[in-house]
């Protein structure tokens, strides 16, 4: 705690006046261009690694960077996740919704082991909150991620995208690059773009394209942010060689 209040007086004598100045520019026109959704793993910072600023996204964090699906919300949206969903889409009328996982998530590693029944158990679920919400709104990514191990961790998975006709076909870390635990994480951060489009709330604006969702994946060994490319069918690194081709995606298809 000493370290925190040591750094709010770091920030009263250095970028305090210059981040008051933007409250005041966008106090009165507030115009957030997306809602991001991710871990809440301290190492993940977006606002420094998407360059943003004051104003720019409004940003949820949890453990997983989960979007409970709309099913398990039977009689009312009782989570942060959807209420989140609804201020920025809804009341603020905001375009894009990103969710951004990352390598060595520690709720992912946990996943991971939830496939064994004794540890996934009802008992030790009630001692466990971290194992209880994973369970509860983890399970299809880990439902879709043994179901690639079987079939192959070469093949393709097939997920739902802004309606439940609309398709998209994705190859799981191709190169074979990452650990076992971080292709699960990025099979769960291509699961929660269904989870999000769950949401009746949301249909109509996603049935006009003037919603849409995308996934983002931080390596944070090396740094690098991977984009989920459909046109590619993958998660593509965001850098010198593939930047124009990303933009012309986003442009054409998400604009």
């Amino acid at each position: 705690m000493e370290r925190i209040l040591r750094g709010v007086m770091r920030y009263r004598h250095t970028t305090r006046e210059q981040m008051v100045q933007e409250f005041r520019k966008v106090r009165d026109n507030p115009q957030p261009k997306a809602v991001f959704f991710t871990c809440m793993d301290s190492r993940m910072i977006p606002t420094r690694f998407t360059e943003t600023h004051v104003g720019d996204m409004f940003v949820v964090r949890n453990a997983g960077n989960l979007v409970p699906h709309a099913e398990h919300f039977q009689d009312e949206y009782f989570s942060c996740e959807p209420a989140a969903l609804e201020l920025g889409c809804v009341v603020n009328n905001i375009k894009h919704i990103i969710v951004c996982g990352h390598s060595d998530c520690k709720a992912m590693n946990l996943l991971y082991q939830l496939k064994d029944p004794e540890f996934s158990s009802l008992k030790n679920r009630r001692i466990s909150p971290l194992r209880a919400w994973l369970c509860e709104h983890a399970n299809t990514s880990l439902a879709k991620f043994q179901n690639l191990k079987e079939i192959g961790l070469d093949k393709p998975l097939i997920f739902s995208s802004e309606t439940p006709l609309r398709k998209f076909v994705a190859y799981i870390d191709p190169e074979n690059n990452f650990a076992i635990e971080d292709k699960l994480s990025q099979v769960n951060t291509l699961q929660q773009i269904e989870n999000v489009a769950s949401y009746g709330f949301l249909k109509r604006r996603l049935e006009s394209h003037d919603l849409h969702i995308h996934a983002l994946w931080f390596d944070i060994y090396t740094g690098d942010i991977y984009f989920f490319s459909r046109n590619s069918k993958r998660f593509i690194a965001i850098d010198e060689s593939s930047i124009e081709r990303l933009l012309d995606e986003v442009r054409r298809y998400y604009s």
